[in-house]
């Protein structure tokens, strides 16, 4: 339970995660959200495995290798800013039906959440916290927190990206909120880069 808890605060805490499948639920719908995330829940992969295998250790012993993998998270944040900032685009349902979008989606979420420290922080610091070193399926109990961690990270973000989805009806059709909406994504993407780049 208390595992439950501490997974349900860092899932439910926005981040950038849940600003992406926000934003896919307020320009394509809800398809557009629930690939979101799943691409975002994918993206828990790689740190699950770094931690279950003990590359976790090795990170966590290392500051080089923590601060690349900090910055090459905040230079992708920036990058989402700047792209989102210039996104003129209008919001149709149509665009849902583009060639590829849905895997492209699903490829943003996973580098999301792949270069996102706070998860990082979680597998690398908190998971082995659960697990006690003298358990002899130590490496199972940690791949089955990990899998609650991944249903919970779905759960939460699909209702996130729902719940903006049935607020695109409301937005679609005002080019000036959809103008500001871009703008708020943007600024919000930039800060998050900005303050894990002072962290």
């Amino acid at each position: 339970m208390e595992f439950f808890l501490t997974s349900l605060v860092v899932c439910v805490t926005p981040g950038t995660g849940a600003l992406f499948t926000i934003a896919a639920g307020l320009s394509r719908g809800t398809r557009a959200a629930v690939i979101a995330a799943v691409g975002c829940t994918l993206g828990v992969v790689p740190h699950m495995v770094a931690a279950i295998t003990g590359l976790a250790a090795l990170l966590n012993a290392s500051a080089v290798a923590f601060q690349t993998l900090k910055y090459l998270g905040v230079a992708y944040l920036l990058y989402m800013a700047w792209s989102t900032w210039r996104d003129r685009s209008e919001l149709t349902a149509e665009r849902e039906s583009e060639p590829r979008s849905a895997g492209r989606t699903i490829l943003t979420g996973v580098l999301i959440n792949i270069l996102n420290p706070k998860l990082t922080l979680f597998f690398f610091a908190f998971l082995p916290q659960f697990v006690s070193t003298e358990e002899p399926y130590a490496f199972l109990r940690m791949t089955e927190l990990s899998a609650y961690f991944m249903l919970i990270t779905f759960v939460v973000f699909v209702a996130y990206g729902r719940f903006a989805a049935a607020m695109r009806s409301h937005v679609i059709s005002r080019p000036a909120v959809v103008r500001w909406m871009r703008r708020g994504f943007a600024a919000a993407f930039a800060a998050l880069g900005a303050r894990l780049a002072f962290l």
